[in-house]
């Protein structure tokens, strides 16, 4: 065999597709499960195992494999006698594939494209399925800080709420209260009976006195509210704005809220301290009875609408109520909810949007890892598109909230400058 045979051998086999490239797909294979060493039946090298009914290497399994699958006219330039070995098995196609088949190799053992795409996906599938979701490390940090923030500045005992002026009229004392819900008061479960007549007196007076065709100057109207005035609001005003500053002081213990430029830090607020607000006294609903338990206070339905709220606001929330607590999210999960409504890029007066966007997915994604790490089926099955879509439903809230407020105010003026701030559509 003279060199230029060879070389013009080799120069064929590198840009033939049937070439050696490492694993073949599709085989029907045992390996050996013993230390003996195994040789190739094809071509002498070090075999791993059965491949198409016979015992050869990756290389020839592979090269039989393609050549089967893409069949080409393959000629032997020498004598059609080639021995094959480790080291000349590429300069002679044809005779390499002879001796395969000389050995027992089967064409039919070879499996389809479709087939061998289903296999890769069951083992992928498999791979993910044996190896678990694991938070990374940043990831890690952000629920940290997330957890830390919510715990230095929100009080889960509650225990100031007895300091704000009393939730009932008939109350001495601040202190005096004893924390045990009134009868009489509204439950969700109740929610479409028909309610006592002091409280359908004071709605329709609400919805007299705040309609835009009302006859009432302001004089009269507070005239007649010494008659109907909604008298939890006093203690509500108080709680939301104890309530306001936690949000605020949540918001600047994170370093991505502080890295934002102090207007899109306004705006983020502005948008998504009712919401915040509303998941935090999630955490104290107690879904069997409708009850918010905040340490030594209790609230209720009739609370609200002793405030002056109505059933466009307090029906709807109701409902999240009920759905987000049945989730019974774990307290990762809760703060992680908190900053992705905080992080909202869309809220009104935000300019760097996309840097509110990108911390937004960054705390979207590792609430999704979180629950795939932490939570086992089914209870994490759909866990995160609920927990998202009570965020979806959250903003409806916001904006009742906000319109039921400022109606509030103008009937009777004890809204707190700071609320007043956060519901305006200026700049705090």
């Amino acid at each position: 065999m003279c060199l230029l045979q060879i070389r013009m051998s080799k120069e064929l086999e590198e840009l033939s597709p049937l070439g050696d490239s490492g694993h073949g797909d599709g085989s029907e294979e045992e390996t050996e499960e013993d230390d003996e060493p195994k040789i190739c039946q094809v071509c002498g090298d070090k075999s791993t195992g059965y491949h198409f009914n016979a015992m050869t290497c990756e290389g020839c399994k592979g090269f039989f494999r393609r050549a089967m699958k893409r069949p080409a006219q393959l000629s032997c330039p020498f004598h059609n006698a080639c021995v094959i070995t480790k080291s000349n098995r590429r300069q002679c196609q044809s005779c390499r594939l002879q001796k395969c088949l000389s050995i027992g190799m089967k064409r039919e053992l070879i499996m389809s494209d479709e087939a061998v795409e289903k296999r890769r996906m069951q083992i992928k599938r498999k791979k993910m399925h044996e190896e678990p979701v694991m938070l990374s490390p940043q990831q890690e940090t952000v629920i940290e800080e997330l957890l830390t923030a919510h715990q230095k500045t929100f009080d889960m005992t509650c225990a100031q709420f007895i300091q704000f002026r009393p939730l009932n009229p008939d109350q001495k004392s601040k202190s005096e209260y004893s924390g045990e819900p009134k009868t009489g008061r509204y439950s969700y479960a109740i929610l479409h009976k028909s309610p006592p007549e002091d409280a359908v007196q004071r709605t329709a007076s609400f919805a007299s006195l705040s309609s835009p065709s009302s006859s009432f100057q302001r004089e009269n109207k507070e005239k007649c509210l010494k008659g109907a005035i909604f008298t939890s609001l006093p203690h509500f005003t108080d709680l939301t704005t104890y309530m306001i500053k936690n949000v605020i002081n949540f918001s600047k213990m994170l370093a991505m809220f502080r890295d934002l430029i102090i207007e899109d830090q306004i705006s983020l607020l502005k948008g998504a301290t009712f919401e915040i607000i509303l998941i935090h006294f999630n955490m104290f609903f107690n879904e069997v009875t409708g009850i918010w338990e905040c340490g030594p206070l209790q609230y209720c339905l009739d609370d609200a609408m002793r405030a002056g709220f109505q059933h466009h606001l307090l029906d709807p929330m109701m409902i999240f109520h009920y759905t987000l607590r049945k989730l019974h999210l774990h307290e990762e999960e809760y703060v992680l909810m908190l900053a992705i409504s905080l992080f909202s890029p869309d809220r009104p007066g935000v300019t760097h949007h996309n840097v509110v966007d990108r911390n937004q997915e960054t705390l979207a994604l590792t609430l999704k890892t979180y629950i795939e790490a932490k939570r086992a089926e089914p209870e994490k099955r759909l866990l995160f598109p609920k927990i998202m879509a009570c965020l979806t439903e959250m903003r409806s809230m916001n904006e009742e909230y906000t319109k039921q407020m400022l109606k509030i105010q103008d009937i009777q003026p004890e809204v707190s400058p700071l609320l007043l701030e956060i519901i305006s559509k200026d700049g705090i």
